[in-house]
């Protein structure tokens, strides 16, 4: 079996055998599109149920972004089709109503989003072994975002990695370990099990009120993960990945082969459903608040056949 040891500058080498060894294609059936998320059970959810004590919602997506920024360089489309000097453009007796058009880019570095399984390849193949040209002009055949169609409920894990080490931000070249996120478990007094919904802070909300309201990820770069943590999430049987950057570290530098090897091997190789660009400042004050980092978290995906990924809201209840 090749080996899990990754350095935090991996070679090409390391990261051709991570992918080999983490690879599970066909381990839930040959038809399985759920991958990762297939290590929740019934149980699972209903004990996350019993987690709720005072019913406080948190919402964990960022505004839609419908103005242009360094972050979402792509701004949404927002219009009114109808609005409230045209009150009577229907047309209908009695009838007074407005209606709005949205438009968005899914993917990107600003929008709160979920990656479906189509969403990446590696050596032209998406999880499952299925080929490239399965996504098509008119969206994907398999791996949609349809497999999370009746939404993702469980217990919600947050590990504030800046909190476990005293700061209120990581730094844009800071790759997050298997000891960093350990250090945060023993801190919060818990550890992540099988079927939890993991989601890692960085503290990017922080960093970004600290330069002054504005973040370029592009050239600043962000904190993300190391490979070395991939092993681990796969051992703990993490159902879905989240975080407030893109779990990948930006930029990754080592091999042009893996520019972004949480999103390939995790996402093509595990299965592992990814949220991006999370919002988490509300939440890791309301966790601080209550003295508890696990809660029930919910996650309804839009029921888009032939989606690569949508939009989303996900809401922690503590």
């Amino acid at each position: 079996m090749a080996s899990t040891e990754v350095h935090e500058e991996a070679t090409t080498a390391e990261l051709d055998a991570l992918f080999d060894v983490l690879c599970v294609w066909g381990r839930w059936g040959d038809d399985d599109e759920r991958g990762a998320l297939n290590h929740q059970t019934a149980a699972h959810r209903a004990h996350a149920a019993g987690l709720v004590v005072d019913g406080t919602t948190v919402s964990l997506a960022r505004d839609l972004p419908v103005a242009p920024s360094v972050e979402a360089p792509v701004a949404a489309q927002h219009h009114m089709l109808t609005s409230g000097d045209a009150l009577d453009a229907q047309g209908l007796p009695g009838y007074e109503a407005c209606g709005d058009y949205i438009g968005t880019e899914v993917h990107g570095l600003g929008t709160t989003h979920v990656d479906a399984l189509s969403h990446m390849f590696v050596r032209g193949l998406m999880y499952g072994g299925r080929p490239a040209s399965e996504v098509r002009s008119d969206g994907a055949r398999r791996n949609t975002v349809m497999s999370l169609a009746d939404g993702v409920v469980g217990r919600g894990v947050l590990l504030d990695v800046p909190a476990a080490h005293g700061v209120a931000f990581l730094e844009p070249d800071v790759a997050i370990g298997v000891a960093d996120l350990e250090a945060a478990e023993e801190a919060e007094g818990l550890r992540v099990g099988p079927g939890d919904l993991l989601v890692v802070s960085t503290g990017r909300d922080a960093r970004r009120a600290a330069q002054g309201g504005r973040l370029d990820p592009f050239t600043e770069g962000l904190a993300g993960l190391a490979p070395e943590c991939l092993p681990w999430l796969a051992e703990r049987q993490v159902a879905l990945l989240g975080g407030d950057g893109i779990s990948d570290r930006m930029p990754f530098r080592p091999t042009p082969q893996w520019p972004f090897p949480v999103h390939q091997i995790g996402i093509v190789a595990m299965g592992l459903h990814l949220v991006d660009n999370m919002a988490l400042d509300r939440l890791a004050q309301a966790c601080a608040g209550a003295g508890r980092h696990e809660f029930l978290l919910t996650i309804s995906a839009l029921r888009i056949p032939g989606g690569t990924g949508c939009p989303v809201n996900p809401v922690a209840l503590l």
